[in-house]
């Protein structure tokens, strides 16, 4: 997956195509996805990638919000069409690569303070190799709260869903969609640990406000 090179015209142009029916790099609001692909662009792009220019200025907005965005930023890799590999960067990342030697020189006759340098830097590999976190499961779920009538305190009843605190479970954004009558039902975005919290355990602490929760359902659930 990729982009191809995001600090090329043709990169951007595959960033346009990707959000002419989207939003968003992931999911129905903005997240570390998003600001992943920004941060990965060198300037706004031209105006006739309309899609792109769009999604741009709208994630450019987000700037003083961005770290507390929902989600955990990837590589770029892990983004965009499935059949277009990333390469942004990849120069960088090749001359740096390229400044260890980890095989050393091939001299017969190599010296006491080269082949120290050199299993120096090997270990050093090793080591920052081993200290990789291990990965952990999430998913951003996109959430659908529908309250009794017309009547019922929007705001009490969003109050009542970001009092659930569990471990592994970040609240996100949020907003009203009216669904007729009069009525309006409370679509709230979270991020969870798949292994510490699941759907069933939403539903069932956030319609114990029975005075102010008729129903909950999952709108949206990606994997990140």
């Amino acid at each position: 997956m990729g982009f191809g090179d995001l600090r090329s015209p043709a990169g951007l142009r595959v960033l346009n195509d990707f959000l002419a029916d989207r939003s968003y790099i992931e999911g129905y609001v903005p997240s570390q996805a998003d600001i992943a692909v920004f941060e990965a662009i060198a300037a706004p792009p031209p105006a006739d990638l309309f899609h792109a220019l769009r999604w741009y200025n709208h994630i450019k907005s987000y700037e003083k919000q961005k770290a507390s965005l929902p989600g955990v930023k990837k590589a770029l890799g892990k983004y965009g069409p499935a059949d277009v590999e990333d390469t942004t960067g990849a120069a960088t990342d090749s001359k740096d690569d390229d400044d260890i030697d980890l095989f050393g020189s091939d001299d017969e006759e190599e010296s006491e303070e080269a082949k120290k340098l050199r299993e120096e830097r090997l270990a050093q590999y090793e080591s920052k190799k081993s200290k990789k976190p291990a990965v952990v499961a999430k998913s951003s779920i996109l959430l659908d709260v529908k309250p009794w009538d017309d009547e019922t305190d929007m705001a009490k009843l969003e109050e009542c869903v970001r009092s659930i605190q569990a471990d592994g479970l970040v609240w996100g954004s949020s907003k009203l969609v009216p669904v007729g009558y009069g009525i309006k039902k409370l679509q709230i975005q979270c991020v969870v640990e798949d292994d510490k919290v699941g759907t069933d355990m939403l539903e069932e602490r956030i319609t114990a406000f029975e005075d102010y929760v008729q129903s909950m359902d999952v709108a949206a659930f990606n994997k990140i």
